[in-house]
């Protein structure tokens, strides 16, 4: 049975992940600074920044899953978001390569494209957003994700190690349904995010697709679902809210997604199944 360390298992999307390996047979531990709601598995309190834990932590693991971080920009001081995401990344990834751990999958944001949490107004280069789409933060929480991007190159070329960088939309549990019929016609609601979310479960599979999949070498994969959040197409969300964009690199006809999953898709052989529309009463869609 093999070992997975998640890092975050007490967070929002953690036990989600934690469920879906128990379920595949797997031999977790979860890693927080608090203990969760539910007992999962077995749960370490540490402190991700402190390199000396998280050897600690790490040791006998087969993988590991990075989930834990600061997850949205201003909740705390810049610095304080900015040292403590790249930090506790750049000691997991020390740690496993030194561990000799071969496969770590840790977890990026679409705000790292810089639209979530701009100051100044950016619109989108063309869309659907994909992974080669400039990536232009201007806030702490952004550039931690560009930088712990690039730190997974860094071992990745050093050690040979695969690292999976998921680019998560909008990560949305199935309690929190029942918040979409206050936005799902409003379309300046949730534009910075270019209307993307993904599913806890569809996200957790996307963690264990990562692990189980060879020859990934070091990548950067969008996750999101196949559908926007709207209750309003594409296009037409696209118009309102950011006509100055020309360039659409597929038709856009329906509530396709514009934060394109097409690779995590190809390279996972992963394929997203819950969406908004099968859980929530709205009248257009009935």
């Amino acid at each position: 049975m093999k070992k997975i360390v998640v890092t975050g298992g007490s967070g929002l999307l953690g036990p989600w992940v934690i469920k879906e390996f128990l379920e595949h047979g797997y031999n977790v531990v979860n890693v927080d600074t608090k203990q969760p709601k539910e007992n999962l598995c077995k749960t370490v309190i540490a402190d991700l920044t402190n390199l000396g834990e998280v050897y600690g932590v790490l040791a006998g693991a087969d993988a590991v899953v990075h989930t834990a971080a600061i997850p949205v920009a201003y909740s705390h001081p810049n610095e304080v978001t900015f040292h403590n995401n790249v930090m506790s990344t750049y000691n997991i990834l020390e740690a496993s390569a030194n561990l000799g751990i071969k496969k770590v999958v840790i977890t990026s944001s679409e705000s790292s494209y810089g639209l979530v949490f701009a100051v100044n107004q950016l619109d989108p280069k063309y869309v659907p957003i994909d992974e080669e789409h400039p990536q232009l933060p201007q806030d702490s929480y952004g550039l931690s994700k560009v930088v712990n991007e690039q730190t997974a190159q860094m071992f990745h070329h050093k050690t040979g190690m695969q690292i999976v960088s998921l680019r998560l939309g909008n990560v949305i549990a199935p309690d929190m349904y029942e918040r979409f019929p206050q936005f799902i016609h409003d379309a300046d609601q949730r534009k910075s995010i270019l209307w993307s979310y993904i599913d806890t479960r569809d996200a957790a599979c996307v963690y264990r697709l990562a692990i189980e999949t060879d020859g990934l070498g070091v990548v950067a994969l969008n996750i999101a679902a196949d559908d926007t959040s709207m209750d309003l197409k594409s296009r037409e969300l696209m118009e309102q809210c950011y006509p100055g964009v020309k360039e659409f690199k597929q038709p856009l006809n329906g509530y396709e997604t514009l934060l394109s999953n097409e690779k995590a898709k190809k390279l996972l052989n992963w394929q997203p199944i819950h969406s908004w529309r099968k859980y929530v009463n709205a009248p257009s869609i009935l």
